[in-house]
C-alpha cells in the first residue's frame, strides 16, 4: 500500500507519457503526438513486465524469506551501489525512447524482477540497466518508472486482501497518502539527478548503509 502511494505519484508525474500510450492505443493524433510511439512504448512495457511477473510468481516465497536475512540485504545494497557507481562511465548521449529495442526492454524487466530481493533498488537496477543498454539518461528514468506501474499495481491487488479491519484500513491509507507526497517530491529530485548524470551519487548511500548493517550484525 505504501508502493500504491508512490504509484499514484508516478502516474501523475508521468501523465504525459501515459496519455501518449492511450493515444497510441486509440491511434489518435493530437498536436505533435505520435500514436506509433505510444504503441511501441506500451509494447516494450508489456514485454518487460513478463519476466518481472514470472520471476515474482516462481520465487515469491524464496524472496519473502530473504527479508529476515539482514546480511543478504546488506550485500544486495553493496551490489546496488556498485551498479549505480558504474553508471558514471556510460555514454553522455544515448538512444531516445523511440529507438529502444526489444532486448533492452527484456533486460530491464529482468532487472525489475531481481529487484524483489531486499536491498536491490528497483529504480536503481532498472535505470542502471537502461543506461548500460545505451539508452539516454532521461528516457531510462522515464521507462523505469512507467514499468513500475503494472508491477506495483499487480502486487497491490495480491496483497490488498490481507487488510482485515477498518482500523488497519485507516492506518494504511495514512501511509499511502504520505508515500504519495514523499514519492512525488522524490521523483522530482531523482529525475533532475538523472538528467544531470549524477545517478552514481546514490551509490555512496548504498555503500554506507550496506557496510553499516554488516558491521552492526557481526
Amino acid at each position: 500500500m505504501l508502493h500504491l502511494g508512490t504509484l499514484l505519484a508516478v502516474i501523475i508525474f508521468f501523465r504525459k507519457d501515459i496519455l501518449k500510450i492511450f493515444r497510441g492505443i486509440a491511434g489518435i493524433r493530437k498536436g505533435r503526438s505520435n500514436p506509433q510511439e505510444g504503441r511501441i512504448l506500451l509494447l516494450w512495457i508489456i514485454l518487460a513486465t513478463l519476466p518481472t511477473g514470472l520471476i515474482g510468481l516462481l520465487f515469491k516465497d524464496w524472496f519473502e524469506s530473504l527479508f529476515s536475512e539482514p546480511r543478504i540485504t546488506a550485500g544486495m545494497l553493496l551490489i546496488t551501489g556498485s551498479g549505480l557507481w558504474l553508471t558514471r562511465w556510460v555514454k553522455r548521449e544515448g538512444r531516445p525512447l523511440p529507438a529502444m529495442r526489444w532486448i533492452d526492454a527484456l533486460l530491464i524487466g529482468i532487472a525489475q524482477g531481481v529487484a524483489i530481493i531486499p536491498g536491490i533498488s528497483r529504480s536503481g537496477a532498472t535505470i542502471s540497466v537502461g543506461l548500460f543498454c545505451g539508452l539516454d539518461r532521461e528516457p531510462s528514468g522515464r521507462f523505469s518508472f512507467l514499468l513500475s506501474i503494472p508491477a506495483i499495481l499487480g502486487a497491490t491487488l495480491l496483497e490488498l486482501r490481507k487488510i482485515s479491519s477498518p482500523s488497519e484500513l485507516r492506518m494504511v491509507l495514512t501511509g499511502t497518502a504520505t508515500a504519495f507526497v514523499i514519492g512525488f517530491l522524490s521523483l522530482t529530485f531523482l529525475m533532475k539527478m538523472i538528467k544531470l548524470g549524477k545517478l552514481s551519487y546514490f551509490s555512496y548511500y548504498c555503500f554506507a548503509v550496506g557496510l553499516l548493517v554488516i558491521f552492526l550484525i557481526k
